[in-house]
């Protein structure tokens, strides 16, 4: 069983920036691709970003290509999610997931966070 809790949502401004975390329980972390999703008020969950076990391979949604960046410490259990250039379409609950396969597509995940909310001011 893998527990993930994220952190660092928050309010910011067009244009800011912001950090999201998600640190994992357990010793298998680099077995496990991570993933970051997002669902915004009234609209379904969406991909946003995904890294392999050893952090060597990402991807992205088109929506957030050359803004957001996906990475890893696997001494630290912790996934990140760097936000750069935020526009108010980015105001979402993001969840940090695992899964045993690299994917985008959300019902491959096992393993998923409480979620943290990211609101973007205009």
């Amino acid at each position: 069983q893998v527990q993930l809790v994220e952190s660092g949502g928050g309010l910011v401004q067009t244009g800011g920036s912001l950090r999201l975390s998600c640190t994992a329980s357990g010793r298998t972390f680099r077995n496990y691709a991570m993933g970051w999703c997002r669902q915004a008020p009234g609209k379904e969950r969406e991909f946003v970003a995904v890294i392999s076990g050893s952090g060597h391979i990402t991807g992205g949604a088109d929506s957030v290509k050359g803004r957001f960046t996906i990475s890893r410490d696997n001494t630290r259990n912790t996934v990140y999610l760097q936000m750069s250039s935020l526009i108010p379409e980015d105001t979402a609950v993001y969840y940090c997931a695992g899964g045993s396969r690299y994917s985008r597509r959300l019902n491959e995940y096992d393993y998923w966070g409480q979620g943290t909310q990211v609101t973007v001011s205009s």
